[in-house]
């Protein structure tokens, strides 16, 4: 009796040790035996690095076996008892348990991270299959449009981390129904927000390396990330409806919260001014006095007033501009600027093609009065006058300096002889 007791807890400890039976369809991995069974092989592997007296490991044996059998013939499923394959475990970055990783690329496995059911991994493990067969490209959706950028392991961090643009990310799978309702909202709000928020898109069966980074557990996940952030902690949860308005709604709400504020830049050329006036939806165009008539102290303070108040109406992303008196003639006769004298202003719809004049003060609460008047709809319009944009003339940026009037010409007399000129030029 004493003899059965013995080797039933002989049994019992060796079953603990080895966690995967004999007659499981879990192959055994060993690091005498990995290179040649994983590494060189052409087929995909699904492998689980364990401890023994894992308990999280241990509730995942039944799963793991399962999943082997149901991939039997189709994905390799082994296992590794990272106990007895130290090394093993350590050169492949392990340092917890059960940590599952995907070996489709075999130089660069892919940690899986999704739930710990025989169900969720198949999926994965089919779509990593997928996409050897295509050639290991990532899962793009088929007909995506072209305003949802294709975020990837190897992407995400130029394309998002190191920008200064606002982004929506989403996170999705191929098989998930919940992603493919989204995904034609997602691209139409992707078109109707170009140019102001950026909308990508992250297949994270298959970039389960950044997935893991963002510690997706359901799809779709998104995130949002502001100018200037850096790293999975500086993302935000995205928690608006799932509706191409609601997303563009929720989006631009961001983009009003984080837009900097304008730069106010002179026109110095004909690409200075198409810039602010062509690619937002008004632009503020102001004239100042001549820098002999307004040195440079003066010139300033204009200038704070106008960056005050393109910081105050930021969130209309409008154009802001301005000019020195008479250096752009055809502007002025368009726009009908400086028939009260300078400083002027005017307000142009380029589409449109109207324009409005401020015909109060030119300090901070005057313009403010003009501007809050146009963007309710109250303000005088007229259109342009001659119907087409002015020509613009290509002249120096202001140095910041005061202005200097030009030194006269110093004539020497000495060596005219009066006698010698004739009487009519004397």
């Amino acid at each position: 009796m004493i003899h059965f007791i013995t080797l039933g807890l002989l049994l019992t400890v060796a079953s603990v040790h080895c966690l995967y039976p004999s007659y499981s369809d879990v192959i055994k991995l060993t690091t005498s035996n990995f290179d040649d069974k994983v590494i060189k092989s052409d087929e995909v592997w699904i492998v689980e690095y364990y401890a023994p007296w894992c308990g999280h490991c241990q509730s995942f044996k039944d799963e793991y076996m399962k999943l082997a059998t149901a991939l039997k013939g189709v994905v390799k499923v082994g296992a590794v008892n990272a106990d007895e394959e130290k090394s093993l475990s350590s050169s492949h970055g392990v340092t917890g348990f059960p940590t599952v990783k995907i070996f489709s690329d075999k130089r660069n496995p892919t940690p899986y991270q999704g739930a710990r059911t025989a169900d969720a991994i198949i999926d994965v493990a089919l779509e990593a299959i997928r996409q050897k067969v295509k050639g290991g490209k990532s899962g793009g959706r088929k007909g995506s449009s072209k305003a949802v950028v294709e975020l990837t392991d190897s992407n995400f961090e130029k394309l998002v981390y190191n920008s200064d643009d606002i982004w929506l990310v989403e996170f999705f799978a191929p098989w998930c129904g919940h992603c493919k309702n989204l995904e034609p909202h997602w691209e139409k709000a992707a078109s109707e927000l170009e140019g102001k928020v950026k909308l990508g898109a992250v297949d994270a069966t298959v970039h389960q390396r950044i997935a893991g980074e963002f510690n997706i557990r359901g799809y779709p996940t998104i995130k949002f990330f502001s100018p200037g952030s850096r790293s999975a902690s500086d993302a935000q949860e995205y928690n608006g409806g799932r509706t191409s308005q609601d997303i563009v709604t929720w989006a631009l709400n961001k983009y009003t919260e984080n837009v900097p504020p304008p730069e106010i830049k002179q026109i110095v050329s004909e690409a200075t001014f198409k810039e602010a006036c062509e690619d937002h939806p008004l632009c503020i165009v102001a004239v100042l006095p001549h820098i002999l008539d307004c040195q440079s102290s003066c010139r300033n303070n204009y200038l704070e007033i106008l960056q005050k108040l393109g910081d105050k109406y930021k969130q209309k992303v409008w154009g802001w501009i301005w000019s020195e008196a008479v250096a752009q003639p055809d502007l002025e006769n368009v726009l009908e600027i400086g028939g009260f004298g300078y400083p002027a202003m005017a307000v142009l719809n380029a589409k449109k093609m109207k324009y409005s004049l401020l015909k109060g003060p030119f300090s901070y609460d005057g313009i403010n009065e003009f501007l809050r008047d146009l963007s309710y709809g109250r303000g005088h319009t007229a259109p342009v006058k001659g119907a087409a944009l002015p020509q613009i003339n290509q002249v120096d940026a202001w140095d910041g300096k005061d202005g200097e009037l030009p030194q006269e010409e110093d004539i020497d007399l000495s060596d005219v002889d009066l006698e010698d000129l004739p009487k009519d030029e004397l």
